[in-house]
Parts: C-alpha cells; structure tokens; sequence
C-alpha cells in the first residue's frame, strides 16, 4: 500500500501547482488531474460522494485490486485534497431510498 501512496505523492509533487497546504497535512491538488493521478496510478474508483457543505464534496476513492481506500475533499474552485487514505477496504451496496 505504501508504494501506491508514494508514487502518487511523487506524481503529484512534481506538479508545481501542488500543496496549498502543508505536505504533512494534505496532498492537494487540481481536481481533474488528481482524479486523473487516481484513477491511472492506483488504479483506484470514486465509490461514492457527500456534500459536506455548499462549498464542499467529499468522495471515497477505492482500489479494488488491493483495498487500499482515500478519502478526497472537493472544493468550487477546482481544487481537491487527500485528506484520509488507508486500507483493508470493506464496502457494502445501500439498497436505493
């Protein structure tokens, strides 16, 4: 799991317009290129999405082959960050309200 992290922080570092914050806290980014960096290094899906406040979505991204799961905060302007990442993902269908 800690490779795939790596290589995307290392991706994403080499992008000069990256980290509004500091690197400990949150890797941030573009949204269309981190979703990009996501979805082709990780090989990770966006499993589901939450408005958190107009401003505001937070998504679950999972990679299915490995169960490595981030949790990606979403901002109007364009940007989003990785706020949470972790593994061993166990996910379940909700049945449709």
């Amino acid at each position: 799991m800690r490779h795939y992290f790596t290589i995307i922080l290392a991706a994403l570092v080499s992008i000069p317009s990256f980290a509004q914050a500091k690197m400990s806290d949150v890797s941030c980014d573009d949204s269309d290129r981190l979703k990009a960096t996501l979805m082709t290094v990780l090989g990770a899906e966006r499993q589901g999405t939450g408005l958190r406040d107009p401003d505001t979505v937070l998504e679950v991204w999972v990679a299915r082959s490995s169960g490595e799961w981030l949790i990606v905060q979403s901002y109007a302007n364009g940007t989003s960050c990785i706020v949470a990442m972790g593994e061993n993902w166990e996910g379940s269908l909700l049945a449709p309200a």
